[in-house]
Formats: C-alpha cells, sequence, structure tokens
C-alpha cells in the first residue's frame, strides 16, 4: 500500500506543479484533450483467457506551454495464471521557448506484478525540439538528465541450494533519450510512436527502453478502433524474469 501512495503522491505533486505553472501562460488556450481506452477479450473451451486493458490521456496547450498526463493498466491471466499485471502512469509539462524549442520537466511510474517491479517512479528534465511541427505531422527529439527510485525483486542463494527472494531498493542517476512521433493521415485516421531511452550514467550497460505505436479510426465523432503496440526492454531485469515484456492491445476509445 505504501509503493502506491508514494506513487500517487509523486504524480499528485507534479500535476500540482505544472498546472500552476500553466496558468501563468498566454490567454487563449485549447480546450482540454481527453481521451479513454477500454479493450477487453475472453476465451472458454480448449482455452481459458482473460484479457483487459486500458487508460485515461489528457493534454491541453497554451501559446507558450503544454500540458499531458496519462495513466494505463493491462491484465491478463491464462486459466490460473497471471501473465499480465501493470499499472502506468506519466505526466508531463513542456515550457516552449519559441515555436521549436522547449524545456521539459517529467515524471514516470510504473507498478508490474509478471515482471516483478514493486515500483518504478522516475523523474526527468531537460530540453526538447519540434523537428517537425505543422497540422498533419510532428515529431519532437527530447534528452536530459533523469533520477530514477525502483523496488525490484532480487534473490539471494545460499551453498545449500536455498532460494531467499527479496525486494531490492534502488535509486540512480541516468539520461533520457526520447522521440515522438504523430500524424493524422486521414480526418479519421492517425498513428503515432514513441521510443524512450533511459540508461544509468554510471552504467550504460543497465538500461530501459520503452517503445509504443498505434493506430487509430474514427468510427463516430467521439469513437475509434485502435490498435496499440507496446515494448518494454529492461537490460538488467529482476532476478528470474525476462528482459522484454511485449503488449499488442485492441481497444475502443472515447474522445472528449
Amino acid at each position: 500500500m505504501n509503493d502506491y501512495i508514494r506513487l500517487t503522491g509523486i504524480m499528485v505533486g507534479f500535476g500540482a506543479l505544472a498546472s500552476l505553472a500553466a496558468q501563468e501562460a498566454a490567454p487563449n488556450p485549447t480546450a482540454w484533450k481527453t481521451t479513454a481506452t477500454i479493450g477487453a477479450a475472453l476465451t472458454r473451451g480448449n482455452s481459458e483467457t482473460l484479457s483487459v486493458s486500458g487508460g485515461i490521456n489528457t493534454a491541453k496547450k497554451w501559446s507558450q506551454n503544454e500540458l499531458s498526463f496519462g495513466t494505463g493498466f493491462a491484465y491478463a491471466e491464462d486459466k490460473d495464471s497471471v501473465t499480465a499485471s501493470t499499472i502506468t502512469g506519466f505526466g508531463q509539462y513542456n515550457r516552449l521557448f519559441n515555436e521549436r524549442l522547449f524545456g521539459f520537466g517529467r515524471v514516470d511510474a510504473l507498478h508490474d506484478d509478471v515482471s516483478d517491479i514493486a515500483y518504478r517512479a522516475s523523474l526527468s528534465a531537460g530540453l526538447g525540439y519540434y523537428l517537425i511541427k505543422n497540422d498533419k505531422v510532428t515529431l519532437t527529439a527530447e534528452v536530459g538528465p533523469g533520477y530514477v527510485f525502483e523496488r525490484i525483486g532480487a534473490e539471494k542463494v545460499y551453498p545449500d541450494g536455498t532460494v531467499e527472494r527479496y525486494w531490492d531498493d534502488r535509486d540512480y542517476a541516468t539520461i533520457r533519450f526520447g522521440e515522438k512521433f504523430t500524424w493524422q493521415i486521414t480526418k479519421t485516421a492517425r498513428f503515432w510512436q514513441s521510443l524512450e531511452y533511459t540508461p544509468m550514467i554510471e552504467d550504460w550497460s543497465d538500461y530501459v527502453i520503452n517503445a509504443e505505436a498505434g493506430i487509430a479510426t474514427k468510427i463516430s465523432e467521439h469513437f475509434d478502433l485502435r490498435i496499440v503496440a507496446q515494448d518494454t526492454y529492461r537490460s538488467v531485469p529482476a532476478a528470474g524474469r525476462e528482459e522484454n515484456d511485449f503488449k499488442l492491445l485492441g481497444q475502443i476509445g472515447y474522445t472528449f
């Protein structure tokens, strides 16, 4: 419970600070744009599986400020085995210095039962640049220092072969490299892609890569159908866990 309280406190604190900064922006801001998503699948018979995923993302832009927040979850089981159980969250504030250059502050949070990550909280700040910025296509690049607090599963093997599992608390400095691409293909179809690479400063062989790509097609003014691929690669995973986690999600989105 304390892990959830800690993550929630970080996200709420960041949101409050970012909102106060954005309120000082120039007039005529755009409205908040919020999208909620949900997806589910159930099989019975020769196979018994259940998967549920969803989330909510919201963003707002002023003339010199940009705010975005999001949270998501994924759960899947095969008979009595849980194959996915994650909760994620992020918040980012951008301050534009001109049409393309901006400074940013960002916080990310993760809880993953299957990967044996009790929590991972990442704080980062730095500079970003719009390499492409028009009505149909945007491409941004970001770089800056960061800091990670995490609790992951570890194990100790004794001479008699006994294995003791325990939580390993770690905190360390990182460098965050990120990029994001969006493309409004048509009035009803949209594609997006993002990539993030965060190595530990003291040991660049210890790093995390997060990638996402998705496409959404409108079926009405507010609803869309979407397919999203998400991949996380951790070079040093929790003890007994794989380095790579991949998810392919089919969802319905509602934008308001």
